[in-house]
């Protein structure tokens, strides 16, 4: 499946749906975003590098690239009795990553309304959610959080900001932004960094349907909006409702319109980010350049005029 032969993975823009591919370790059906996979290929020889993380086989090189391999079923400690023959190679987070697997399936298109929060049984911390079929369940795997382990620079990203005046941090203190990220990891580590810049006021929620709920609640109010949310951030791949559909919400309600509205994502490729401009984003940064952000929401909230 390479890229170039994969079709309807562009949806008609904000419907709230996405599509998986969906794959074995072990006995286990797992599912990863299509947006996030440039194609699979059969398993391939590998070249070991020294001191590499125990998840890493080795690298190859694909296109021109040499691309690390991440062992799956070592990863989430699974024995398997099947040698794995496929590899699933992602680009996410603007890092170059294949993973090894069991056995490729085949891609579904679901709505984000039927995937649920994994249930909290043991640590699921690799885990942001399931997808019930008719004889199976899938596990929507968090690969952004087992990158973050192989490639600890990536949390650096996240948790180095700039220096600030205190001028600029005092005026950050007056700004109301609510945010909108599934993952308990990210979204603890984005608010944390945040808050150190001075921003804050944020409320913070797990997925798109709840920040809707919330601002819609509070948009019933007088001039409740225009006191309580000067700025959106959301992440784009969330169960219940996306980000995109949160922001086709928002665009659309005469109340809320005007709210400057930042896609903040390991999603953000070149045809994603055709598909926020055309819902209105203010702006979209890739995970993890927390820098980036911040200057934006500066942009945005502080010195527009």
């Amino acid at each position: 499946m390479a890229k170039e032969e994969k079709t309807g993975i562009l949806l008609e823009t904000g419907t709230n749906e996405f599509e998986i591919v969906e794959f074995l370790i072990g006995n286990v059906h797992y599912g990863i975003n299509v947006a996030k996979v440039r194609e699979v290929i059969t398993r391939t020889a590998v070249t070991e590098m020294p001191q590499a993380h125990p998840y890493i086989d080795g690298i190859f090189t694909l296109r021109g690239k040499a691309i690390p391999l991440v062992n799956l079923p070592r990863c989430l400690n699974v024995d398997t009795e099947r040698p794995p023959r496929n590899i699933i190679v992602t680009e996410i987070n603007n890092y170059d990553f294949a993973f090894l697997v069991n056995q490729v399936n085949r891609i579904h298109r679901v709505s984000w309304r039927n995937m649920e929060p994994a249930p909290e049984v043991g640590d699921q911390s690799r885990v942001v959610g399931i997808v019930k079929m008719p004889d199976r369940i899938i596990l929507l795997l968090d690969f952004e959080t087992i990158i973050a382990e192989i490639a600890p620079e990536i949390n650096e990203k996240l948790t180095t900001v700039d220096e600030a005046t205190e001028e600029v941090k005092l005026s950050r203190e007056d700004i109301h932004i609510v945010c909108a990220e599934d993952s308990p990891l990210l979204r603890g580590v984005l608010i944390s960094t945040m808050k150190a810049a001075g921003y804050v006021n944020i409320r913070d929620f797990i997925n798109g349907q709840e920040a809707w709920d919330y601002l819609d609640r509070i948009a019933e109010n007088e001039d409740g909006l225009d006191h309580r949310v000067d700025l959106i951030i959301s992440d784009i791949e969330m169960p219940q409702m996306d980000g995109h559909r949160l922001l086709k919400q928002v665009r659309n309600d005469p109340r809320m319109t005007h709210i400057p509205f930042v896609l903040f994502s390991s999603l953000i490729s070149e045809e994603l980010r055709r598909k926020g401009d055309q819902l209105g984003a203010s702006g979209q940064i890739t995970k993890p350049e927390i820098n980036e952000l911040i200057n934006l929401i500066d942009d945005l909230v502080l010195n527009k005029g």
